[in-house]
């Protein structure tokens, strides 16, 4: 009704505003009978009332329609023609939107399928470009050379660019890509320092496991251990040469298991904590320490709540930094 209204509020004022030029021109004619002049406006004004009425009735549903279309929750355009008005205008309005939508829709079309190849073809190179990687390995494993010991470390980041490839791609497709089940916590945490253990060699630090064999927790091994991966590589690249530990421990909580990943590096300074786990935020520390892309704490925290586990975390400076994964109890 308010939108019906304000399209026609220039008809009534032109009609309201020719209404009174002409009484005015027949008081100056000499007209002076006010009873027939006034009963001359109101039956002209009752027109105008049935022709607004009418209007109103017949494109009821075409206004009401437009101002849905302003809401958050309005009717989209390529719906059904259900309570659509059959005046000119309204057809005409109705088939330019749909010929709108149509044309967008094709487009949205066209660029989704361009990003599923995208990313397929990003996933089938990211595991073409392991084979090589994997011989490589083998190559030198048994060569005891400095030189090589380089080369095995360069691979380990090689590895772990391509792993942070894959699940940034996988990330959109993240429900078809998961199982979820029981696990022991402490064979997971245990599996990925495994994985990592020419990073804690070459660095000369020392992981520290106390998590109770019996304690499980509902979630995917293989995201999760994504996410340790991470979180362990951060730690790690952010504690001093020879002088540090990094603890993993894990209890209980009211209705919840906790993993903690504590490290004693240089911690994360107050003004960079609150973006921390924003795509490409690298930081102070980030600036000092050039390996940093920005992207390991963001897929961290996109994977952790397409999961369902809370997380939490903690820093001082030059005191380290404690990362907290919650996760939820069986009811």
């Amino acid at each position: 009704m308010k939108l019906f209204l304000q399209d026609q509020r220039p008809l009534i004022l032109v009609y309201i505003g020719q209404l009174l030029v002409v009484t005015l021109i027949y008081r100056l004619g000499g007209f002076q009978n006010t009873s027939v002049s006034l009963y001359a406006v109101l039956i002209s004004i009752l027109l105008l009332a049935g022709y607004l009425i009418f209007r109103y009735v017949a494109n009821r549903s075409f206004y009401k329609r437009l101002e849905q279309a302003h809401r958050p929750d309005g009717p989209l355009t390529g719906e059904s023609r259900a309570e659509t008005s059959h005046t000119p205008m309204a057809e005409a309005l109705h088939l330019l939107l749909r010929s709108q939508f149509r044309y967008y829709a094709t487009e949205l079309d066209s660029y989704k399928v361009r990003i599923e190849n995208h990313i397929r073809f990003i996933n089938q190179w990211a595991h073409q470009m392991k084979t090589p990687l994997a011989v490589i390995h083998l190559i030198i494993q048994d060569e005891d050379d400095h030189r090589f010991a380089a080369i095995a470390d360069e691979l380990d980041r090689l590895k772990k660019g391509l792993e942070t490839v894959l699940y940034t791609a996988r990330l959109d497709t993240f429900e078809r890509d998961f199982y979820v089940e029981s696990l022991p916590l402490e064979s997971v945490v245990r599996s990925v320092t495994s994985e990592q253990k020419r990073l804690f060699i070459r660095r000369r630090i020392y992981p520290s496991i106390r998590i109770d064999a019996d304690l499980k927790v509902t979630t995917d091994e293989k995201w999760l251990s994504f996410v340790l991966t991470q979180l362990v590589t951060n730690a790690i690249r952010y504690t001093p040469h020879d002088q540090g530990t990094i603890y993993f421990e894990g209890f209980r909580r009211e209705h919840q298991t906790v993993l903690e990943v504590r490290d004693e590096g240089i911690g994360i300074p107050p003004s960079d904590l609150p973006r921390i786990f924003e795509p490409y935020f690298t930081g102070e520390n980030g600036r000092r320490y050039q390996e940093s892309t920005g992207m390991g704490l963001y897929l961290v925290k996109e994977i952790l709540t397409k999961l369902g586990h809370d997380f939490q975390v903690e820093s001082r400076v030059n005191e380290g930094t404690t990362f907290r994964i919650l996760f939820a109890e069986d009811t």
